[in-house]
């Protein structure tokens, strides 16, 4: 399976050119008719998550959709997040005709057939790809040399910084190195010496906290030339040992390490990183397009967004969503037509003006309902042009695991006393993610070869 699974992505970026046209950027057009020999259902399901603002507006989607007497009613189900949505499937819980999925669950989808293919019906619908969807955001959901679910949000991630505690014009003036006006990058020099002005011991304010997890690490891996996992496709292990990925290591850390910049642990166990941010004690967090709404709600907190730093180039992590078709929709015809709906400018822009959504439908992530210009953060732009850096985690479903797996590792890495052997760390990292990655080669090692003799002195 892992072995189809990593020729899909260059098949179906490859294929979608030969099933539609290039887009024009104009909005989706509207589902034809559908036919069925079967009998139409009463009504279809429409299985989302998120926040209440975002659930609303999917309610609001659905029933513009339902406004229409020739369309067969959709009915909404909703859960607080993408966990007690599979939670939930698992347990029994019928799969929705159409439903959002994370990247994240892919490959669970595929594994229990829940899924079916989009790319087709969606060509057969005059749905374009073309150039208003990014290759990334295709290349998430490809699988099995087809296009599994038709991408819907992306979610790279970036820097927010304090615009009080870290002022980039002030830095220039005293002679620091920091990132011009219409700087579209920054160094990682410029964002250690961000963090360093942004600390003030007077004022109780530390300069930037980057989580020692997996997401937290990868994009400074991979900026500085390393890699997360020791195959893009189908890993047997994480890749932390590696020269590239030491090397980029070593460069973070010295930063990461620096107790007078960083928050420590003693300080997290009183507030998360994110409240320290809101309090204006902290002056850069990493996160999503998702904190958008909940810091535009803290009174006095002024902040804007960069890209993640460089090392060597560009390079971040991030998100996909998706709208899939359920292997067992009630009709897939008219299931297929409802997520035409629900593709469409009109649809996606409803949900992008919650703030919450950075939209994979690249018209709308160029309008104004998505940007808002008028709101903070000032460079929503930046989660645009962030996609085309996003690295896409291999199609695995035992990153809860992995994560578990090495957690303590990471955080004696970044949090631990005294000098660190990296080396050591490292390996010792790459070795925990085995048993989990690739739990077949662990078991055959540690099965004995051959039985000891009396002369071996066993």
């Amino acid at each position: 399976m892992r072995a189809r699974r990593a020729l899909a992505a260059a098949v179906v970026i490859g294929s979608l050119g030969t099933l539609v046209a290039c887009t024009d950027g104009s909005d989706a057009p509207s589902p034809s008719p559908s036919t069925s020999t079967s009998a139409a259902p009463r009504h279809l399901t429409f299985g989302v998550f998120g926040s209440q603002e975002e659930i609303r507006a999917y309610e609001t989607t659905a029933a513009t959709w339902n406004a229409d007497p020739d369309h067969l009613e959709v009915e909404v189900r909703s859960w607080p997040n993408r966990a007690a949505m599979r939670k939930d499937i698992e347990g029994g819980a019928a799969v929705p005709d159409v439903f959002l999925a994370s990247r994240t669950d892919l490959s669970w989808l595929l594994d229990n057939n829940l899924n079916q293919p989009v790319d087709e019906l969606l060509d057969e619908r005059g749905v374009a790809f073309g150039d208003n969807y990014s290759r990334n955001a295709l290349q998430a959901f490809s699988a099995q040399d087809r296009l599994q679910c038709m991408p819907y949000g992306v979610a790279p991630t970036v820097i927010y910084y304090n615009k009080r505690l870290v002022n980039f014009t002030k830095m220039t003036n005293r002679g620091l190195d920091a990132p011009g006006e219409d700087a579209t990058s920054w160094s990682f020099d410029q964002f250690a010496a961000a963090a360093e002005f942004a600390s003030r011991p007077g004022r109780n304010t530390k300069g930037v906290h980057i989580a020692p997890t997996l997401n937290g690490l990868s994009p400074f891996i991979v900026s500085g030339g390393g890699s997360v996992f020791d195959d893009a496709e189908a890993p047997t292990s994480l890749a932390f040992s590696s020269d590239g990925s030491r090397d980029a290591l070593e460069r973070t850390l010295e930063l990461l390490r620096n107790p007078q910049v960083t928050l420590d642990n003693s300080q997290l166990l009183k507030s998360p990183a994110l409240t320290w941010f809101e309090k204006g004690k902290l002056g850069m967090i990493a996160g999503t397009r998702a904190l958008v709404p909940e810091l535009r709600q803290v009174e006095g907190l002024k902040f804007d967004v960069m890209p993640m730093p460089k090392l060597d180039g560009s390079a971040t992590v991030g998100d996909v969503t998706g709208l899939c078709l359920s292997a067992t929709a009630a009709s897939t015809p008219y299931a297929a037509d409802f997520m035409v709906h629900e593709i469409s400018n009109e649809s996606v822009s409803t949900l992008a003006r919650t703030g919450y959504l950075d939209p994979a439908n690249v018209a709308v992530a160029l309008s104004d309902d998505f940007l808002q210009p008028d709101q903070q953060p000032a460079h929503s732009t930046f989660f645009n042009t962030s996609v085309r850096s996003m690295s896409i985690a291999p199609l695995i479903d035992t990153l809860p695991q992995l994560e578990d797996a090495v957690e303590p590792s990471l955080e004696q890495m970044v949090y631990g006393v005294g000098v660190l052997d990296l080396d050591a760390v490292t390996e010792r990292i790459d070795e925990l993610s085995k048993p989990v990655l690739d739990p077949e080669s662990v078991s055959e090692s540690a099965s004995p070869s051959d039985s000891a003799s009396p002369s071996d002195g066993g």
